[in-house]
């Protein structure tokens, strides 16, 4: 299909100047990332916190009823701040290890980008950015204008749908990458480079975390509707080509792929 997939592509626009279809699209789309960051979270956490776990349960319903985009941004934004105020419950970091060494320390507290204020927000947004250019290649192959989203609004350079369409393996693939990278010391401290406030990964640390990320990629998964057993860069390609059966009018709504 490709470029060549004109009727996709037409009533992809067409859906995007749908209103009630976006937000219906949106719903879908932030419930099911809420979905799997609980799970994630349940699964990787060395106890998980019950208080964390029931808000974003609570998130996750109060997401499919959200009257407008700016209030479903706002449930999005709060399950965030509840989940990666316990991520660091799922590294496994050697504290007296780390406190004897001068480079920069596995001391994640918060979520920060542009510039990542520490290591493991160094390796999250090169996670994000390695996972959204994947979905924007998957999207011009199913036929998408991977730039018009349906939540993330347009602007000039941002594959917005491929934005939409990561939001979901967000904890599935790039955090269980980064969690997997720490605890199995695919990346260490001295991976990392300090200037100013920002941190970045070493030419040797970028090698050890794509490693971790393409094993991820293809680990095999049991996929809810069909039941077969594929890999996650294969799930990428199922679940766009399910948001474009959707588009067309052929599936009443996207089912999102959530693990268990």
């Amino acid at each position: 299909m490709g470029l060549r997939n004109v009727f996709l592509r037409r009533d992809q626009f067409a859906r995007a100047e749908d209103s009630a279809f976006c937000l219906a699209a949106a719903r879908d789309i932030v419930t099911t990332k809420i979905r799997n960051q609980r799970t994630f979270l349940q699964r990787n956490h060395i106890e998980a916190p019950a208080r964390a776990l029931a808000q974003l349960k609570a998130l996750g319903e109060k997401a499919q009823q959200a009257a407008g985009l700016d209030a479903l941004l706002g449930i999005e934004g709060s399950a965030a701040r509840v989940y990666f105020g316990e991520f660091h419950g799922m590294l496994k970091v050697d504290k007296e290890v780390d406190d004897a060494a001068e480079a920069p320390a596995f001391d994640f507290t918060q979520r920060n980008r542009r510039p990542p204020r520490d290591p493991v927000n160094a390796l999250l947004s090169l996670g994000y950015s390695m996972l959204a250019r994947d979905l924007t290649v998957v999207c011009h192959a199913v036929g998408f204008d991977p730039f018009l989203g349906f939540y993330h609004q347009p602007r000039f350079g941002r594959p917005a749908l491929a934005l939409d369409l990561m939001e979901g393996f967000r904890p599935l693939v790039v955090d269980s990458a980064v969690v997997t990278a720490v605890n199995a010391r695919m990346v260490g401290r001295d991976d990392f480079v300090r200037a100013g406030e920002s941190v970045a990964l070493s030419a040797r640390g970028r090698k050890g975390f794509i490693r971790a990320y393409e094993q991820r990629m293809d680990t095999l998964v049991t996929h809810p509707i069909f039941g077969y057993r594929v890999g996650y860069r294969r799930v990428l390609e199922i679940q766009t080509r399910l948001l474009a059966r959707v588009v067309s009018g052929e599936l009443p709504r996207f089912p999102g792929f959530e693990t268990r």
